[in-house]
């Protein structure tokens, strides 16, 4: 990211950054590379907010299965099952607004991960 100082978190489906946090809010750009996918989660004290930027995204909320395209959103609400992946050629972007009272990686419950982290 040109121009900007924020540090990236690099993952083996891609990598994120924050771009601004505070007490009761969180908010992400993240990056997934085609054909990856991050794990099967879901957190107890907060809730997200995906908005599609770039790229197709499939989405796993509990049992339902959608796919989403730049300019699609949806919310993710805390104690819910939830997965993103990328369903396109090109690397898939999205923003993650994290609302609630706790937003450390620690609030991760990982139920299904390709890279072998479930809890």
């Amino acid at each position: 990211m040109s121009g900007d100082n924020k540090e990236l978190e690099y993952r083996p489906w891609g990598y994120y950054v924050v771009l601004a946090g505070q007490a009761s809010f969180k908010v992400k750009k993240t990056v997934v590379y085609p054909g990856h996918r991050l794990n099967l989660q879901r957190h107890q004290h907060r809730g997200e907010h995906w908005y599609i930027v770039q790229g197709r995204a499939q989405v796993t909320l509990n049992e339902r299965q959608l796919e989403l395209i730049p300019g699609q959103s949806i919310d993710i609400p805390r104690k819910n099952l939830h997965r993103i992946k990328n369903s396109g050629s090109d690397d898939m972007v999205f923003i993650e607004v994290q609302t609630g009272d706790y937003f450390g990686e620690d609030d991760i419950e990982r139920l299904e991960d390709d890279f072998g982290r479930a809890s």
